[in-house]
């Protein structure tokens, strides 16, 4: 059959529909990067809280939260049926360890000072991305994502010189989340469906032993700010949970409504908001440094002209092409 000439009488309201639900997936994806990029204010206040502690509790308190969510939308049986596939636990277990990874380094670099680090590794993220999908998908690069990979390895080469040091918690940031991405990318793509909310709570699930055992050594070591710190830093400690589920949710929220390349452009706010923070928490930033921070720049700027163009390129989807007026 052929294709209409014009959109039937529903595709005004359709397009008002879709327009409506891109805006409100735009907002949904800056509220998530946002709040990604406050979270140095948010550990900062947390302090004397140790990166373990913080870890432990973040666990703990996301768990928590997750089991009243589920139990409140009677989600449980999406939890089951993970538990009941061992493909899917196994990736999901695997995730857990990254993600701990992750939220460990990263409490790290904000409780001792290294909060530019952190961004720095939010910064090289897409770039990890890149690479691991040709090391671990075997997908070919574009002329301009090699260049953009040279220029991001270049740039860690000239802080490396900075710093005296390999910036080990830049490059843990970006590996860690980049493998994390890596594996929920692949269980999409097994046709799981597992959704955000099951994902988090089978991954804190795995970790929430563990995170019991360190805050009991913590706290018979003598070390632990829970109770010590008064109210007003025990319900910051137990916000942890909210903190960590909102811009998850936030950010499912927005992938299923707008499209990857907008998803790319708002990321990079999180690690924007990050550098802010640091130098607002009074974190110093030589001349060297800017320059390796420059070139890292450089390089996302032809990864995002890159991703863009080949958005472009793109056939555009005939019920999409059908479903519209003509301009």
């Amino acid at each position: 059959m052929a294709p209409p000439s014009a959109p039937p009488p529903t595709a005004p309201a359709t397009t008002a529909a879709d327009a409506r639900s891109a805006r409100s997936g735009v907002l949904a994806g800056a509220g998530a990067y946002v709040l990604w990029g406050l979270f140095p204010f948010y550990f900062h206040a947390l302090l004397p809280t140790g990166a373990l502690e913080l870890l432990a509790q973040r666990v703990v308190w996301s768990l928590a939260l997750s089991v009243l969510l589920l139990t409140a939308l009677r989600r449980w049986p999406a939890v089951l049926r993970v538990l009941r596939t061992p493909a899917q636990l196994r990736l999901l277990a695997v995730a857990a360890v990254a993600i701990a990874v992750n939220w460990g380094v990263y409490g790290l670099a904000v409780t001792t000072g290294h909060v530019l680090e952190a961004s720095l590794g939010y910064f090289v993220n897409p770039l990890v991305t890149v690479l691991l999908g040709v090391l671990v998908l075997r997908e070919r690069l574009r002329r301009t994502q090699w260049v953009a990979v040279g220029v991001g390895t270049a740039a860690v080469v000239v802080i490396t010189a900075d710093l005296g040091r390999l910036p080990w918690m830049a490059l843990a940031l970006a590996v860690s989340f980049g493998t994390y991405g890596l594996l929920k990318n692949r269980l999409a793509r097994s046709g799981a469906g597992v959704d955000p909310l099951t994902g988090l709570t089978v991954e804190t699930g795995v970790l929430v032993l563990p995170a019991l055992a360190a805050l009991t050594w913590i706290g018979t070591t003598g070390r632990s700010t829970f109770t010590a710190g008064g109210t007003d830093h025990a319900v910051l400690t137990v916000l942890s949970g909210p903190a960590t589920l909102a811009p998850l949710l936030l950010f499912a929220l927005a992938a299923g409504r707008v499209p990857l390349t907008t998803i790319g452009l708002l990321q990079y706010s999180t690690p924007v908001l990050q550098f802010l923070a640091a130098l607002v928490l009074g974190e110093t930033m030589p001349a060297s440094r800017w320059a390796g921070f420059a070139l890292v720049w450089t390089a996302l700027a032809l990864l995002t002209a890159d991703a863009v163009r080949a958005q472009r390129r793109r056939p555009v989807p005939a019920a999409r092409r059908w479903g519209r007026p003509r301009r």
